[in-house]
């Protein structure tokens, strides 16, 4: 039941019925609980008990963590001291049950593959294979562990824990998010829980309008771009150097526009139920440094990595060396979380580095006032926007690519190699019926449309009317209908 389908608009619509006609909370709450289960359960249905386990797991360490220490005690000073230990304590054993859910599922095939590699053990590379195959990691398990993670970590640094374990059930399984985020904590949604009010028109008609923009972002663009770059991708051996450029930055897009449109489909969903869930991307193919991309790409994601990350890690207050440190730990955990193969760490260190070489930049751009100058100039600003940019769009070489023999085949043809003969004909006549040209100018046409939506947003602070968006919604909803290529590609990051 993938939102851009006639089931999910029958669920939906269905859904929001029922919903808003129940005027108790509770009832709300428990039908909306029903509703993600019926919806995971679309999916992959043997994995619900596992989740409801783990829901009442991380509920009940996080009521054990907000208790209060026993006052009755004659050395108050002692009871204290043992009531922070076995907080923290608590703490680790949460954070350990979810890591080890999330390792379980994700990476015990690469990490047997990885020794059978180092010590030449045929069993353990038999393991792999054998778990590989059977064990299928449940969708969304990566966003789940995340959030429960920030819940147990939030709680025990002073915020309340839930009370109910039906509204942090509902929390945990709101179908909206499930699958790929945003990540979102408790105590957010928890308020509007309690907050609940039909959406005025203006609130419904944006929440139709996310939804019917994502669906043009995912099923017109993203799954027609995507054919072009399974098609040069699955055949490296027959591309030549500038279908693999072409490739790289059809791919780059692709990936903004099919993550970027389950989030907008996402949050509409939310809107019409009388939620808010938080923004996941804001024009990060506009950033001039990396670490401004990083604020504007996969937000919920980057505020994750610095909460429970690198500000445990010390973040930037003791010093420029650990602070380079600590950015590079960071990303290789944001690699290694995005999934189980080195191309993916690779992809996390390459970031790491260009966030390091963009803190030390920095800091000489502070010391030289001429350098300074130089980057906010005109030409300036040109140059971090090429530097940024062409770093992030070749380092996704690595994230579409994740087995490094591939990635670096790649990168190895990536100038002065000619294709396979037959190569144009299958995939620019045959497949697309556009030439490589063509395309490149599509590809920048949406690029100036992308540009053209920042100006009016950004620079002067101009919306659509909820009147016109409203009106446009059948439109888009009919051009994906028209125009979407037939069997919809899987959501990028479903794998994640």
């Amino acid at each position: 039941m993938t939102f851009i389908s006639l089931t999910y608009f029958l669920f939906l619509v269905s859904l929001l019925v029922a919903y808003w006609s129940v005027e108790q909370p509770k009832l709300r709450l428990i039908l909306l609980l029903a509703a993600s289960l019926v919806f995971y359960a679309s999916f992959q249905v043997q994995y619900i008990p596992l989740l409801l386990a783990a829901t009442w797991i991380n509920f009940r360490i996080g009521q054990a963590l907000s208790t209060p220490p026993d006052w009755r005690i004659d050395d108050w000073q002692f009871a204290q001291q043992d009531w922070n230990q076995r907080r923290l304590k608590l703490l680790w054993f949460g954070i350990g049950l979810n890591v080890l859910l999330l390792f379980g599922f994700k990476y015990i095939p690469f990490t047997l593959t990885t020794i059978a590699q180092i010590f030449g053990w045929s069993a353990a590379q038999t393991a792999a294979q054998w778990t590989g195959q059977s064990l299928i990691a449940p969708i969304g398990i990566s966003f789940f562990s995340f959030e429960c993670i920030a819940y147990l970590v939030d709680v025990y640094r002073g915020a309340p824990a839930a009370q109910q374990l039906l509204s942090f059930a509902t929390y945990k399984l709101f179908f909206a998010k499930l699958l790929s985020g945003p990540i979102t904590r408790y105590h957010t949604m928890a308020a509007q829980m309690q907050q609940q009010q039909r959406p005025p028109l203006d609130r419904m008609a944006e929440g139709l309008w996310l939804i019917a923009s994502g669906a043009i972002k995912k099923g017109l663009l993203a799954d027609n771009i995507g054919i072009l770059v399974d098609l040069s991708l699955q055949n490296l051996q027959r591309a030549g150097s500038v279908d693999l450029w072409l490739a790289t930055f059809a791919y780059g897009l692709q990936l903004y526009l099919d993550f970027s449109g389950y989030v907008d489909m996402a949050r509409g969903t939310a809107v019409l139920l009388g939620f808010n869930l938080p923004q996941n991307f804001d024009f990060p193919y506009f950033t001039t440094s990396i670490a401004e991309f990083w604020r504007r790409w996969h937000i919920t994601l980057g505020d994750w990595l610095r909460n429970y990350l690198y500000f445990p890690l010390g973040g930037s207050r003791q010093g420029l060396v650990r602070t380079c440190l600590n950015l590079m730990i960071v990303m290789a955990i944001a690699g290694i979380w995005h999934g189980a193969a080195w191309g993916f760490v690779v992809w996390g260190i390459l970031h790491g580095l260009a966030l390091v070489i963009h803190r030390l930049t920095d800091t000489l751009s502070r010391q030289h006032e001429g350098l300074k100058r130089f980057w906010q100039n005109p030409a300036g600003v040109l140059i971090a926007w090429v530097l940024t940019q062409l770093m992030v769009f070749v380092a996704w070489i690595f994230f579409r690519l994740p087995n490094l023999k591939d990635s670096w085949l790649v990168m190895q043809r990536f100038f002065g190699h000619p294709a396979d003969a037959q190569f144009a004909q299958k995939v620019y006549v045959e497949a697309i019926g556009l030439q490589p040209l063509q395309i490149f100018l599509l590809l920048w046409l949406l690029v100036g449309v992308m540009a053209i939506a920042y100006f009016f947003e950004r620079g002067l602070k101009l919306q659509l009317n909820w009147n016109v968006k409203l009106m446009l919604v059948p439109a888009c909803l009919f051009a994906v209908w028209l125009l979407a290529p037939q069997g919809s590609l899987p959501y990028i990051y479903f794998d994640f």
